[in-house]
């Protein structure tokens, strides 16, 4: 009867012949060049910049260009065309407004001609059947028809008829947003998200929709990304914590005109609690809509609830380790001291309207009704946890791609090097196998919604085991409140001095199964400090840090780590206005790049993690065959 499995194959896979066709494309694969991943960190809601990193490809599409085209283009001409590749609709607009239909007809015809030369170098590297699934329905016929036209000798007047109609029916922004779209994502094989999507910038909201339109995309959970999905599932400490980063960087619009979930029960706290504080240690970074003394007021009703809220939560987790941070308790309010880590601290705030002495981390009336609001808000917002459902099911702790290991913040060790454990499931458990226990527990929150799990999403976000954070805290209420900077000190785990340890690199890369001697692991969540001379490359020259500062908050710079067939490099971009700047005058990321690694021989897909998958794919596809050969299986066409 043969095995079950290929039962289940041969319904993909009907008859000989179909089983044979996809060995042949599967095994031609296996000898093309790498797509390109391009990796990026710490987006932060820099959806402006974020759009121009993928539109540009990191950068790499204006080199291009000018290679294949900079003899018969200007410079102007150039800047034209890479425009509509980036922002087809607002170009074209710009281009064509007060335009009769023989000047729009003649930009089309002046277009296609150079975007069809920019596919062609683009499609060498991917299959046909690769280049029919990125382009957008119903538009394959015409696709192909342009891309091939040279080969079938067509005359200019196939092509004039081909483009015809969308010009006699208003339809060529169209046309033109399908070409670009091509260029795009076959520039871009795959956009790796290396954690971070949002906070400190201005749209979380915006960034995943961007993310949401790439054909190919991967995700790897840091801890803001972990905080915003335990908030989407309910949980009451991350709903608290998501708010008040919106109002401590003013970025009132992502919540409530991305996701509709009105501000007005925080909004009524404030008031009600806080109506007469001064709120000194509560302005907000930069300038906004509201109030800013309301906003500051706000900030702190929710920065208050959050330290009730995890107060409660490390109470219910004593396995967590986590006493020390229910930093409510260790108030003295006599004094308005604080004892933290055995040194008592003057605070510099002393007013505390909703906190009960005898029970600090409990709610008052007036956050209880608070709470439950927001809670409902978050919870019923079907934007919401649209794009959360999104991140986490795009989304893991760790991945491969070719030779690099790539996750957002650390693997959690001792001073030696030595993996420490952290319970999962009732288990110890260190290393990837942690980090694969957290991928089980995060998919079955969305699916079982358990306690347990949520409040894990939310230790990813703040716990010192956590590999998404690896700090030993994290220092929001010191910052807020004690004016000796010792206090406010977040100590990272030993990981990432380990770093420019060759060694301590080996064993972490042959822990997530890549090459220990040629391998690199990639990593953001701590930013470079550029201006103190630090570089992205470590010591040992095999772990690379990517979070460059892309949020404007953090220094507006940011990275780009491309994996390309010929070569790895590191793209560092800079500040960006958007796309009117770039149609306007010209503005492009043009970032500075730097050379990791020049392979001696192109990588091909052969060589990488999705080789090894094809292989696989072979081995059983001649399984099957053989199954149909011998008649163990029949033809089921």
């Amino acid at each position: 009867m043969g095995h079950p499995y290929l039962h289940v194959l041969a319904k993909r896979y009907p008859n000989v012949s179909s089983v044979l066709a996809e060995i042949a494309n599967l095994q031609a694969i296996l000898t093309l060049p790498k797509p390109t991943v391009h990796v990026v960190s710490d987006v932060h809601g820099e959806y402006i910049k974020l759009r121009q990193v993928v539109n540009n490809a990191s950068g790499s599409l204006r080199p291009l260009v000018e290679r294949l085209l900079g003899a018969v283009l200007s410079p102007a001409e150039l800047g034209q065309l890479l425009n509509i590749f980036y922002y087809p609709r607002e170009t074209w607009l710009s281009l064509t407004k007060d335009k009769d239909p023989a000047a729009r007809r003649a930009l089309v015809l002046w277009l296609v001609p150079h975007a069809v030369t920019v596919m062609r170098e683009l499609a060498r590297r991917y299959t046909f059947k690769y280049i029919d699934r990125i382009i957008p329905d119903p538009f394959d016929a015409t696709m192909r028809e342009l891309m091939f036209q040279r080969e079938l000798d067509r005359k200019p007047e196939f092509v004039e008829n081909l483009v015809d109609p969308y010009l006699r029916h208003d339809r060529d922004l169209d046309l033109v947003r399908m070409i670009s779209h091509v260029v795009r994502n076959l520039a871009v094989g795959e956009l790796v998200v290396a954690g971070d999507l949002g906070d400190r910038g201005p749209r979380i909201d915006k960034v995943i929709d961007l993310v949401m339109q790439q054909p190919h995309v991967a995700i790897t959970w840091g801890n803001h990304d972990a905080n915003w999905m335990a908030a989407c599932l309910g949980h009451p400490a991350a709903i608290a914590t998501v708010i008040r980063l919106t109002l401590r960087y003013q970025r009132l619009s992502q919540l409530e005109e991305g996701y509709g979930i009105s501000m007005a029960p925080i909004e009524q706290l404030a008031r009600e609690a806080y109506g007469d504080d001064p709120v000194e240690r509560f302005v907000s970074k930069p300038d906004g809509l509201r109030d800013a003394l309301l906003v500051a007021r706000m900030q702190k009703a929710a920065a208050i609830l959050q330290f009730k809220l995890e107060g409660q939560l490390f109470r219910r987790h004593p396995e967590w380790n986590l006493e020390e941070r229910i930093v409510l308790s260790r108030i003295d309010p006599k004094t308005n001291t604080v004892e933290l880590e055995g040194t008592r601290y003057p605070l510099l705030d002393a007013r505390w309207p909703t906190i009960d002495w005898t029970d600090p981390c409990k709610l008052s009336p007036e956050e209880d009704r608070c709470l439950a609001a927001v809670t409902k808000a978050f919870i019923e917002c079907g934007p919401l946890w649209k794009q959360m459902l999104f991140v986490a099911s795009r989304g893991q702790m760790s991945l491969r791609r070719d030779r690099c290991a790539i996750f957002h913040g650390c693997v959690p060790v001792d001073d030696k090097g030595e993996l420490l454990p952290f319970v999962v499931d009732g288990m110890p458990r260190r290393g990837k196998p942690l980090f694969d226990a957290i991928e089980v527990a995060v998919q079955r929150a969305f699916r079982k919604r358990a306690i347990e799990d949520i409040d894990l999403l939310f230790y990813l976000w703040t716990g010192p085991l956590s590999p998404c954070f690896g700090k030993d805290k994290m220092a929001t209420f010191e910052t807020y409140f004690v004016a000796d900077k010792t206090a406010q000190e977040e100590h990272k785990n030993p990981y990432f001095k380990l770093l420019d340890d060759a060694g301590f690199c080996a064993r972490i890369l042959d822990e997530f199964g890549v090459d220990p001697h040629h391998g690199f692991i990639i990593n953001g969540h701590v930013p470079v400090k550029l201006e103190q001379g630090e570089t992205p490359i470590k010591k040992s020259g095999r772990a690379i840090t990517i979070d460059g500062a892309f949020a404007a908050a953090y220094g507006d710079k940011g990275f780009s780590l491309v994996l390309d067939a010929n070569r790895t490099y590191l793209a560092q971009h800079h500040h960006f206005e958007g796309a009117e700047d770039a149609i306007a005058k010209g503005a492009d990321i043009v970032p500075t790049v730097s050379d990791v690694e020049v392979y001696e021989h192109p990588r091909t897909v052969g060589d990488t993690e999705s080789g090894d998958e094809i292989r696989g794919e072979i081995t059983a596809l001649e399984e099957l065959l053989h199954a149909f050969e011998t008649n163990l299986i029949r033809d089921m066409s």
